[in-house]
């Protein structure tokens, strides 16, 4: 079984900043303010979380469990 990864590259679609964040282990980022352009990014459809969908790993739950967050 390999380790929990709880921190992911975020990466803006539209400016292209990309920031190291820590994921939350109890619940769904939904939301995520790029720090550089300010766009308010959402998860695209049929993922959970931002980090699902512009992060260089996927979310706590999505690794341990295959499963969408709680």
């Amino acid at each position: 079984m390999s380790a929990l990864v709880l921190e992911s590259l975020l990466s803006c679609p539209s400016c292209g900043h990309a920031q190291l964040e820590t994921m939350p282990t109890d619940a769904c980022q939904f939301f995520y303010e790029c720090t550089a352009c300010k766009l308010l990014m959402r998860p695209k459809a049929g993922d959970c979380c931002v980090f699902c969908s512009y992060g260089s790993v996927k979310c706590p739950p999505i690794q341990t469990q295959g499963g969408c967050c709680p």
